[in-house]
């Protein structure tokens, strides 16, 4: 017996689909992004914070590569872009997934143009990458503050400790 992929796999967008994707959504748009490399309850509440700002949410990760560069540490990140991904994609609360190899998600935003404009609260609004540009749109940037205290690296070296 064969299995289909699952379906919310078709959330999964690769860059170069990314403007024509997005332009078949509905609006008002939501975009986050991160590396998400293990998915815990911090993150899983800053999505739906995120996303309750709008009515779709596109949500960029960054790339194995662009992960290495932003120097979490040489076994980051733990799982790859495709497991990433795919995990990303299953939840509700988002429309589309899709990545970036550069140092910023820059260019995803202006792929996309999205309404709302959302990072976590360790960002101060005027310092989100894109910021100028949505604003200069029309657009709303947000920073949100944590409600849970977890982060990655601490899970990681809770486990690591073990």
């Amino acid at each position: 017996m064969t299995y289909a992929a699952p379906s919310f796999e078709s959330k999964i967008c690769p860059p170069e689909q990314l403007t024509a994707r997005a332009a078949q959504i509905a609006r008002p748009l939501v975009f986050t992004n991160g590396c998400f490399d293990i998915l815990h309850r911090g993150h899983v509440t800053y999505l739906a914070q995120a996303a309750a700002l709008g009515v779709s949410m596109v949500v960029a990760l960054n790339t194995d590569a662009s992960v290495k560069r932003l120097g979490k540490g040489d076994d980051r990140p733990v799982n790859l872009l495709e497991d990433r991904l795919a995990v990303m994609a299953s939840l509700g609360c988002v429309a589309l997934v899709t990545w970036f190899d550069e140092d910023t998600p820059l260019q995803r935003i202006l792929d996309c143009r999205p309404e709302i404009l959302v990072k976590g609260g360790d960002w101060p609004v005027d310092k989100i990458v894109g910021c100028n540009e949505v604003r200069g749109w029309g657009g709303t940037v947000h920073s949100i503050p944590f409600i849970h205290q977890k982060s990655t690296t601490a899970l990681l070296e809770k486990i690591r400790k073990l």
